[in-house]
């Protein structure tokens, strides 16, 4: 390797910055999913006031529902009754430890598919547990964040044991509601008609025949008028010849508009 090559070298070693390993910890847990756990059924079993009030706090903060017993047999039954989605079990109890719990569930079929997650600040204890791991899912040890109980919670969701509800942050989708039907409009009934105005016929007035031969020829035409009839129409005289019309024709004839055609 050449000189220069030597120097390059060492000086991208030097500029190279290492990432601390507790800030990769925590770029990691970022990227973690998250899961939703409100609703979620927990029971606490543990003697101690102050971690059943502080673990229940942040699990309150999260929407979960929290029941809690004092020791192993009242933790055994509470349970078999209310069938919770998890448990977090303290070791060290007063009467029977929280091995012997954990035994007795895992032999009731009510209770022997819980998650469980055993917790205890006494170093024994915990060095037992590792040892034992007699059908426990996790170990926490106290104190503990409330990022720790949740990482816990959230890697029984990811290993299957706990069921996974909806994501957390995530937007319920309003239900798409169908549209209600439109009621039938009823059919439009047709407006009734006024009856059609009869059609009058032309009536020929029964004039005396002298009174006819009488008339001039301005009254007789006066008289067509009358019966809605044009004097000088050679059609409508045609036509008072085909229909017999005696009083037409001659007052056709007084009036003297229309052309007699042999």
């Amino acid at each position: 390797m050449s000189l220069i090559r030597q120097i390059r070298s060492i000086l991208t070693k030097n500029d190279a910055v290492p990432v601390p390993a507790e800030e990769t910890v925590q770029t990691e847990r970022r990227r973690q999913k998250r899961y939703s756990h409100k609703g979620r059924k927990i029971l606490i079993i543990d003697d101690s006031p102050t971690i059943v009030a502080s673990l229940g706090k942040i699990l309150h903060s999260a929407g979960c529902h929290i029941t809690e017993a004092r020791d192993a047999e009242s933790g055994i039954d509470v349970a078999g009754a209310t069938r919770p989605d998890l448990i977090f079990l303290d070791i060290v109890l007063p009467g029977m430890n929280g091995f012997a719990a954990l035994r007795q569930m895992r032999r009731d079929e009510a209770t022997s598919a819980i998650p469980v997650i055993m917790i205890s600040g006494n170093e024994q204890a915990t060095e037992q547990f590792y040892a034992k791991r007699i059908g426990a899912d996790d170990f926490m040890k106290k104190p503990f964040s409330r990022h720790e109980v949740f990482a816990r919670i959230e890697a029984l969701v990811t290993a299957g044991k706990l069921g996974q509800l909806e994501d957390a942050g995530s937007e319920k989708k309003p239900a798409v509601v169908a549209p209600s039907p439109s009621p039938k409009t009823p059919p439009v009934e047709a407006t009734p008609q006024p009856p059609a105005a009869p059609r009058l016929e032309r009536r020929t007035p029964h004039l005396p025949n002298d009174a006819v031969a009488r008339m001039t020829p301005l009254e007789a035409r006066q008289q067509l008028a009358s019966m809605g009839l044009q004097y000088f129409s050679q059609e409508q005289f045609a036509a008072a010849v085909k229909r017999a019309d005696k009083l037409a024709v001659d007052l056709f004839i007084i009036g003297g508009g229309i052309e007699i055609r042999a």
